[in-house]
């Protein structure tokens, strides 16, 4: 009788299993009436459905099984960092003229005791001529005062555009060698004789001489050298003791200031800002036609 209920029991449960076969696998759904078994081999039958159970249960996503994640103990040490890049700041132009006077400045004083050409004048046209040391003379060759080639050199050359294109220029070992073969070029050359009669405290009358003689092609080239002694006090290096030369230039007192034209300023409304006379400010800016623009900058002298 009991195996007939049994046979009954598995034909009802094949019949529930089957009609949910499209859903689930059958394996997974059969019920095993275990009370239908001697008890041995039923504990036997728990114990297999529980370790098959068991083994084949695992963590499915996306249809892979998940692997073990493997930790790693977390360094407590700070982690390293790059250190900040600095960029160096360019040198403004004033900068770059003292440092070249505090490298050249003795170097001209002693030009000057030996030869007798004011060392103001030796440093205005080395920084003229050489670009404050940064032109291609300068750094390639060497050459501080755009001393050409002539007839007489055997030395190294060097070729540059200048008054016409591809000219030869003269090469040094060093610039000190290049102050020295200035000084013999101006005192052993007859067009230059004249320069010394002039006092070597006159440096106007040489800075004009040097353009009279020759040296020099640019009819603004007097000019400029008197504005590069007067602006960084160069004939501080032509005192005759030595030890009074430094490579920075006096303070002068301020005798005037700079007004930067901004937008709504006239002439008119600077002249009562300032306290001074309409014609004055014409006069020391020279201004023609009483036109002055956004960003012009207008001297302003200060009263005593």
């Amino acid at each position: 009788r009991n195996m007939e209920m049994g046979k009954a029991y598995f034909s009802n449960s094949h019949g529930r299993t089957s009609r949910y076969s499209s859903n689930e696998s059958s394996a997974s759904k059969k019920t095993i009436p275990f009370n239908f078994l001697p008890k041995g081999l039923a504990l036997i039958a728990i114990l297999f459905v529980f370790n098959a159970c068991g083994s084949s249960r695992k963590v499915v996503i996306q249809g892979k099984p998940v692997k073990a994640i493997k930790t790693t103990e977390t360094s407590t040490a700070p982690k390293k960092t790059n250190p900040p890049i600095t960029v160096n700041k360019p040198l403004t132009n004033r900068e770059k003229i003292l440092n070249y006077l505090e490298k050249f400045g003795p170097v001209a004083h002693e030009e000057m005791k030996a030869f007798g050409i004011p060392a103001s004048i030796t440093l205005a046209q080395g920084i003229l001529e050489s670009a404050m040391g940064y032109g291609r003379l300068a750094t390639e060759g060497n050459n501080h005062f755009g001393i050409k080639c002539h007839r007489e050199w055997s030395g190294k050359r060097i070729y540059h555009d200048d008054d016409k294109k591809g000219e030869c220029f003269r090469v040094y070992k060093d610039p000190i060698t290049s102050y020295r073969d200035h000084s013999l070029f101006l005192s052993s050359r007859s067009r230059y004789a004249f320069l010394f009669d002039i006092k070597v405290n006159d440096y106007k009358a040489w800075a004009k001489g040097l353009k009279k003689a020759g040296y020099a092609t640019d009819p603004k080239y007097p000019g400029k050298l008197i504005r590069l002694i007067e602006q960084f006090d160069l004939t501080r290096f032509d005192a005759k003791n030595s030890k009074s030369v430094s490579s920075k230039p006096k303070k002068k007192k301020n005798t005037q200031l700079t007004h930067t034209v901004q937008k709504g300023d006239t002439l008119y409304s600077v002249s009562k800002q300032y306290n001074i006379a309409l014609e004055q400010l014409v006069k020391i800016n020279q201004i023609k036609d009483q036109t002055i623009y956004l960003g012009q900058e207008l001297q302003i002298p200060l009263k005593n």
